[in-house]
């Protein structure tokens, strides 16, 4: 467990999941949008499954637990269809599991799956029930992990070409540099790396990814978001700006000519399109909270969050944190990176009291570099354009580092903690 992580991981569902549990769920792709009706014996298998159900891979399948195992299975689907997959707990032994299942098998659907979960290790049984038709046969105890992994194994395509992992980069507060910075580690992955990527400009009013590119492109983000029934791989590969060898961009019209109102899933059909299309998807989320900014976030891979150290950004990160720690239980934590460090006679928070108060270890902290930044922005270039060895684009280049898994957050030395969040509440008392 990573210093980053200590504090996240203390309101995990009472600390019920493992680091092992979150690596291991990294590696699973979403599930399809299928049935799922399980019948448990013990509330140590009903939980697991409850939680497996509430992950956001499991966000399209609907998954409704019953307590009571095969005789409660049996009785129900003799006046209800079956579903796509059947979840059984059973702790009965080995002769009379496989009795039960012959007599559930009267009243299932052909193409319903199966999963048994016992209690018993038998290889013996294990075979039979592989021979007789069931999907798979897992040992008790299980962990939400398990679940997902196991109904992953039976309905993701292990063939199918791998989804694309989607970074989504927001700010505490607005200027705080978030697009910026994700402009510029977009531009350092495809650079260091030569891997595909593509950035999606989210901010369709006020985006600046066309101007911080130098790119002008008639067309962009808004006509897949307004025509999703058209985007396919296809369609979007057209709606692509090349910016670098390896870097494209789905622009913003950045135009007030019409009001931008949109369904909590307006841009899942894009995202998802994208995903199958390219290995790294960055997503540059405007600061604005509405359903579909709160679900894009919490449905992508990664989420970055940029700031700068002063007492309103501090207390907007830790309400975004608290509120992934919610909603997203079964990830990691955001990466945290705080930006314009360092400004002139402006009073700042320390960053090491800043991340201490977050329970975070920042990515990065990056000083105020205005002539670095205005010449960038001002030309269309990015930093590792302007000035290669700046010590501002070797954080960026280590930023991508740690963003596709190649290295990790390194710790920096601690000050004392001070209670800084306790000032945001004095005003209330």
């Amino acid at each position: 467990m990573t210093m980053s992580n200590l504090a996240y991981d203390a309101g995990l569902d009472g600390g019920e999941t493992s680091q092992q549990d979150i690596a291991a769920m990294q590696a699973l792709r979403p599930i399809p949008r299928i049935s799922i009706q399980a019948f448990c014996e013990t509330e140590g298998v009903a939980n697991p499954v409850e939680r497996a159900g509430e992950d956001r891979r499991m966000a399209k399948a609907h998954l409704k637990v019953h307590m009571g195992g095969i005789a409660t299975a049996i009785e129900f689907y003799q006046s209800a269809p079956t579903p796509n997959l059947i979840l059984l707990e059973s702790r009965s032994e080995p002769t009379q599991l496989l009795e039960q299942l012959t007599q559930l098998s009267e009243y299932c659907d052909p193409t319903s799956k199966v999963v048994v979960i016992g209690h018993y290790n038998d290889v013996g049984l294990y075979r039979e029930l592989i021979r007789s038709g069931i999907s798979e046969y897992v040992i008790a105890p299980v962990s939400m992990a398990d679940i997902v992994s196991v109904i992953s194994s039976i309905f993701v395509d292990p063939e199918a070409e791998p989804i694309g992992r989607s970074i989504a980069f927001i700010g505490a507060k607005g200027g705080v540099g978030s697009s910026t910075i994700a402009h510029n580690v977009a531009w350092a992955m495809s650079s260091l790396f030569k891997s595909e990527v593509v950035v999606a400009d989210l901010d369709l009013a006020f985006g600046t990814a066309n101007i911080n590119f130098d790119q002008d492109p008639a067309q962009g983000i808004a006509e897949a978001v307004f025509s999703p029934e058209r985007v396919d791989e296809v369609y979007l590969d057209r709606l692509l700006a090349q910016c670098a060898e390896h870097l494209s961009l789905l622009a913003a019209p950045s135009t007030l000519d019409r009001v931008y109102d949109f369904d909590p899933d307006a841009f899942m059909q894009l995202i998802d399109t994208a995903q199958r299309s390219v290995p790294l998807l960055v997503l540059d989320i405007p600061h604005i909270w509405t359903g579909w900014t709160k679900n894009t976030l919490v449905k992508a891979d990664e989420i970055v969050i940029t700031a700068t150290p002063e007492l309103a950004n501090l207390r907007n990160t830790k309400n975004l944190v608290d509120m992934f720690k919610r909603l997203r239980p079964n990830d990691p934590p955001p990466k945290l990176i705080i930006n314009q460090a360092g400004v002139p006679k402006r009073p700042e928070i320390t960053s090491s009291d800043f991340a201490d108060s977050l329970g975070l270890l920042p990515m990065s902290v990056i000083p105020f570099e205005p002539l670095l930044f205005g010449n960038a922005a001002n030309n269309g270039r990015m930093l590792g354009e302007m000035d290669a060895k700046n010590q501002v684009v070797g954080m960026v280049n280590e930023i991508a580092h740690v963003l596709t898994g190649r290295s990790e957050i390194k710790a920096r030395k601690k000050a004392g903690l001070g209670n800084l969040l306790g000032k945001l509440s004095r005003g209330k008392k």
